[in-house]
């Protein structure tokens, strides 16, 4: 255990050498010191500032060994059940009312003194958030001491910005302008290929080649009323528009 937790009010000071500014998840961070449950192992990436958190019997081994073993990761030493059980005892000592201040006192009394304590404060929303507040400081304290021994700055981390409306419009035309440009090089690319597939076929096959591709050609003019059973894709009548209703000139 990382003395500086025994004692919350001395901050270890940073160790001579190179200081890393990193953009540490403190929330996060603020979970693995209170975690504390010898089955969890957490650390903190020195790059991103993320915390990862790891479980025995539910992470892999050999991913636990890796990151163990990678410099890039710092184990983090969370705060131990002894010094939070201090915390307790500090904060019953400046509640102001002789009843509750009893009641705490008995909670802390033995085996599940953590949940008691909790119990006791659910019934004084004012005294519970103080407590709240109190904890929340000594944690604060505790993480930016093991920080500080590591040679660690916490900045801030880069914030998540909500596109506005003009920014998601300007977006999607950009991506239809690049998904037509993407499709116009595929269509130059394909005709350059026909072309020269062309250029390679014996004089005896132009004839038919000539042919399949007129045949393409007349075919992207011709109404699909067999796909649409009869029907234009506007879902008008074909026969109607033909006039006469005659559908000879598609029965050859």
């Amino acid at each position: 255990m990382n003395a500086s937790h025994e004692d919350t009010d001395n901050v270890v000071p940073p160790p001579t050498g190179e200081v890393k500014r990193i953009p540490v998840a403190w929330e996060a961070l603020e979970d693995a010191f209170e975690n504390n449950a010898p089955e969890v192992h957490s650390y903190l990436q020195l790059l991103s500032g993320d915390v990862i958190r790891l479980v025995d019997g539910v992470a892999e081994p050999q991913m636990h060994e890796r990151i163990a073993g990678d410099p890039a990761y710092l184990r983090v030493d969370p705060v131990s059940s002894r010094e939070q059980y201090r915390w307790m005892e500090r904060f019953i000592a400046t509640v102001d009312e002789p009843d509750l201040r009893s009641r705490l006192t008995q909670s802390i009394d033995g085996k599940g003194a953590f949940r008691r304590f909790k119990d006791v404060l659910m019934t004084f929303p004012v005294d519970r958030e103080r407590w709240f507040a109190f904890r929340r400081d000594r944690l604060k304290t505790c993480m930016e001491s093991w920080l500080a021994a590591h040679g660690i700055v916490a900045i801030p981390r880069p914030e998540w910005e909500v596109p506005t409306a003009d920014a998601v419009e300007k977006q999607a035309v950009e991506g239809d302008r690049q998904a037509r440009r993407a499709r116009a090089q595929v269509a130059d690319s394909l005709r350059r290929r026909a072309r020269d597939l062309v250029e390679a076929l014996p004089a005896r096959d132009l004839d038919a080649a000539v042919a399949f591709l007129e045949f393409l050609r007349e075919r992207k003019h011709t109404p699909r009323s067999r796909a649409l059973g009869g029907k234009a894709e506007d879902g008008s009548d074909l026969d109607a528009a033909d006039g006469d209703g005659d559908e000879a000139d598609f029965d050859e």
